[in-house]
């Protein structure tokens, strides 16, 4: 337990019944007249969603146990993806709902954050960039410039991209994995 006083952006709250609330920001507010309270944003770790909440300043809160790891994406075995823990070599079988888009940008053997809760995956954490290489697109035509249009990738991953008209098929790009956007060229 701790008081609203205690909170700080990326704290995880246990409220409504055991739903987890991540705290996206927060501020103390003291009014001229009245109670000091706190004004939250918070954000549902399952289901993603965002509230306004206030609390008033000093009462107790529950601060749910996130354990974030950094763990090795070994393989996918059809239901759920695997992750071994770098340190321990424990094996971890994550979810694909839990995975979810980011399972386009996940190579084996690529190193992410796993948030844990009571032995319960939550969600992993990505790099804000991979590098990956283009497996398919359509060749771009006589004339095409590097200020022109976009044309559809499928990445090595299986996601599917935008990129610029001269990317050809086999080059490797970089991705922002929070966005999917095209990103620029690696060497």
């Amino acid at each position: 337990m701790a008081t609203t006083n205690d909170l700080k952006n990326g704290t995880t709250l246990k409220l409504d019944g055991g739903e987890l609330w991540s705290v996206v920001e927060f501020q103390h507010v003291k009014p001229g007249k009245g109670g000091a309270f706190v004004r939250t944003k918070l954000k549902n770790i399952t289901s993603g969603k965002v509230v306004d909440k206030t609390f008033n300043a000093g009462v107790k809160v529950e601060v749910a146990n996130v354990d974030r790891r950094d763990m090795q994406y070994l393989y996918n075995d059809g239901e759920s993806y695997i992750f071994m823990d770098t340190q321990t070599y424990d094996q971890l079988f994550v979810p694909s709902e839990v995975v979810g888009k980011n399972a386009g940008y996940l190579l084996e053997s690529a190193v992410v954050t796993v948030a844990v809760n009571e032995g319960n995956p939550l969600y992993i954490e990505l790099p804000a960039a991979v590098e990956l290489e283009i497996s398919q697109t359509d060749p771009g035509l006589q004339g095409d410039r590097s200020t022109g249009g976009t044309k559809p990738a499928t990445l090595e991953t299986g996601a599917v991209i935008q990129v610029p008209l001269f990317i050809s098929t086999g080059e490797r790009v970089k991705v922002d994995t929070r966005t999917g956007d095209y990103l620029g060229r690696v060497n």
